[in-house]
Order: C-alpha cells, then sequence, then structure tokens
C-alpha cells in the first residue's frame, strides 16, 4: 500500500504541474465539430430561421474558445480574448474555401454524385477542414492547440496534416487513409492528393526543426498513391503528375510525368526459384 500510496503522490503532483497549462482534448475536439456544426448543416440536425440565431451560435462559441484558450494564456502572444476574436475574423475566409475544397473534390471524382455527399461523407473533407481551422491558430502562434484539432481529425479519418503546412484552395484528397503532411509543406492551388501519399522531411536533427525539411508542390500537381517526396529543397513543378509508388528526394520540372515501372516475369513451369512471401 505503500508504494501504491507514493505512486498516487507522483501522479497528483505531474497533474497539478501539468493540468493549468494543457486544454483538455475533448473540449478541443468539441470546438473543432461545433464550428463544422455551424459552418455546414451537413455536420448539425439544428435548423436557423434568423440571421440572429446564428450569431448567437458564434457568441457562445467564441465564449467557449476563450475558455478552452485560457489553459494557455501564458503562452501565447495574444490573450485568449484577442485570439479568439482573431480566429473569428477569418471564419469567412474558412467557410469559402472550405466550400472550393469540397467543390474540387466533387469535380475531381466520378465517383461524386454532388457536393453534399463529399461533405457528408468523404473522409478528405473533414480532415481538410479541421486542418484550415487549426492553420488558422497554428499561424495565430497558439502551442498544442492546432496539433489536437488535427490529430483529432487523423484519428478519426487516417489523414495525418500537420497545421503548419501551407495548403491552397481547391485541394483534393481523394480515400485518403494514410496521408502523410508535414508541418513545412507547402501545396499549391488545385492539387489532388490520393490515398498512402507521405509529403515528408529526409533525416534532420532536432537543431533543424524550424528549417524548410518539407517538399514544395506546385499548383495542379496530381499525386498518386503511396507516393513518398521527401526533403525540404524538393519543389515539384506545377502542373506535373507524380505516379504510384513513386520514391521522390529530387526536385522535377513543370509538367513533368515521374512513375514507376514494374517488372514483369513470366516464369517456366519447371522453375524452381519462386518469391514466397510469408506475411
Amino acid at each position: 500500500m505503500e508504494t501504491q500510496h507514493s505512486f498516487a503522490e507522483e501522479l497528483l503532483a505531474s497533474r497539478r504541474h501539468r493540468a493549468p497549462v494543457l486544454p483538455v482534448k475533448e473540449e478541443v475536439a468539441r470546438f473543432g465539430d461545433s464550428v463544422l456544426q455551424i459552418l455546414f448543416p451537413h455536420f448539425s440536425d439544428e435548423e436557423y430561421y434568423v440571421p440572429e440565431e446564428i450569431e448567437g451560435k458564434l457568441r457562445l462559441l467564441r465564449r467557449d474558445l476563450h475558455a478552452v484558450l485560457e489553459p494557455l494564456a501564458g503562452q501565447m502572444p495574444r490573450s485568449g480574448e484577442e485570439t479568439a476574436s482573431a480566429f473569428f475574423q477569418r471564419l469567412p475566409d474558412i467557410y469559402h474555401m472550405l466550400w472550393k475544397d469540397a467543390e474540387a473534390i466533387q469535380a475531381g471524382d466520378p465517383a461524386a454524385e454532388c457536393v453534399d455527399e463529399v461533405i457528408s461523407a468523404y473522409p478528405g473533407f473533414p480532415a481538410i477542414a479541421f486542418y484550415r481551422i487549426a492553420h488558422v491558430f497554428y499561424e495565430l502562434d497558439v502551442p498544442i492547440f492546432p496539433r489536437i484539432l488535427t490529430e483529432t481529425a487523423h484519428q478519426r479519418t487516417g489523414i495525418d496534416i500537420h497545421p503548419g503546412a501551407k495548403i491552397g484552395n481547391s485541394f483534393f484528397i481523394d480515400h485518403g487513409t494514410g496521408i502523410v503532411i508535414g508541418e513545412t509543406t507547402v501545396i499549391g492551388e488545385q492539387v489532388k492528393v490520393y490515398q498512402g501519399v507521405t509529403l515528408g522531411a529526409l533525416s534532420v536533427s532536432k537543431a533543424m526543426s524550424s528549417s524548410k525539411r518539407h517538399p514544395t508542390i506546385g499548383d495542379r500537381v496530381v499525386i498518386y498513391s503511396n507516393a513518398t517526396i521527401l526533403g525540404g529543397d524538393t519543389v515539384i513543378g506545377h502542373d506535373s503528375v507524380i505516379g504510384g509508388n513513386v520514391w521522390l528526394t529530387e526536385s522535377v520540372p513543370p509538367f513533368s510525368v515521374v512513375y514507376h515501372t514494374s517488372q514483369v516475369k513470366v516464369r517456366n513451369r519447371e522453375e524452381t526459384d519462386v518469391i514466397d512471401f510469408v506475411i
């Protein structure tokens, strides 16, 4: 019992030290959900009949945001109230960008019957939405909070977008599972990314954490499934196509087509040297 009491004291000391400076994960996720519920009826069954009702909801959401940010007050360059105000000033821009994203997905996927299906059922849309919300807080130098937002989307969708990435308008994610987009990635306009794509860093030391570590993707680039593009100096020129399973650590010029060629060998019936994977 003495050992257990000692362990309980250790846990209590740790909680007292960290609790005042950490936002509650559930509250952060709830804030992201609440934003989407106000912006898009697809995420809520509430009905509004006059603009004043929505204005009231936004005021309540702003109050909730201020409360969620309170533990981070000493770590932010602005007060919680100033940060909340700055975010809500950007909310119309987020809304219009998300409609462009949804429309790009609908236009680019033959299986999508309408934009409402994209918003309601496609995992790429909420992943992009949580990223766009989180990116504003990242630009406002709010610690931890934006990362919790994008990790909430990651857990739900399998799509991992760091809030620090810079992503242009009309971003298309199809299927999405396994996509990883690193912190210093820059993505242009009208880019299409399929499942399993990694936009990552080459091995760098912790001392280089503030450097450009992830690739730059030009406008109208298409990156097919399981392609891996690494390195802060790697630039994919605009209007390029990167095929499935490609591994890239160097730049390619605009209008490039990069693809991986598989070798096909038809074996003789008597051939005994057969690849035998045990998985």
